[in-house]
């Protein structure tokens, strides 16, 4: 759920955005992302540092299990469970058919249960989701450049996850999963601000 709305030099805050909402759009953004993905493609190198797409692949289908154990539970396992031989040989496949059990979880979710047990303590859904949904959108976009494609996240979608990445991941202290933030030009685009935030070099050549 977002938050409520609060104030800043006098001013009205308004609230986050609603972190399952914000699940949906970028599971969205990263399935076009997979669209029509040869299995000759899994050995390309993305923007993940010594990942290829298969590896980026078993990432993203973890995380998704991950999720969908949250809405179908309420507890997220730290450790991902192990990948099975089906997932193994064709991840792309995979990561849709998970994406759309995860959608319709949600739809029929409980979105009045506010919290999820993740490694012995307790957080917020819209925390889970939001973080969730932050890291699908950014590998959406490795996934696209893998791909030799130069697709941003969608501004709409880039802009709200701005809001809440410095909630989630802050400027310092966020390695290994993240490299520090990357320098962008003044009027750049909200897709190029984010992946910059997450350590990408968005003006790099795609492929």
């Amino acid at each position: 759920m977002g938050t409520s709305p609060g104030t800043r030099g006098g001013r009205a805050v308004p609230p986050l955005p609603d972190g399952p909402e914000l699940l949906e759009r970028a599971i969205g953004y990263a399935l076009g992302a997979v669209a029509g993905l040869r299995a000759a493609e899994l050995a390309r190198a993305t923007p993940c540092r010594a990942w290829d797409l298969r590896t980026l692949l078993r990432h993203l289908n973890e995380s998704l299990t991950a999720l969908q154990e949250g809405v179908d539970t309420g507890e997220i396992a730290l450790a991902p469970a192990e990948e099975d031989a089906h997932t193994a040989a064709d991840p792309a496949t995979a990561f849709r058919r998970r994406a759309g059990r995860l959608l319709a979880a949600w739809t029929a979710a409980d979105r009045a249960r506010r919290a999820v047990a993740l490694g012995g303590s307790r957080t917020t859904t819209s925390a889970v989701t939001g973080a969730g949904a932050l890291e699908i959108a950014v590998h959406g976009w490795d996934v696209h450049r893998a791909r030799g494609r130069d697709r941003p996240v969608p501004p709409a979608l880039a802009a709200d996850l701005l809001r809440v990445a410095p909630l989630l991941v802050p400027p310092a202290d966020r390695a290994p999963l993240f490299d520090a933030p990357r320098d962008v030009p003044p009027g750049a685009g909200p897709g190029d601000r984010l992946v910059a935030y997450l350590g990408r070099d968005p003006g790099s050549r795609a492929g």
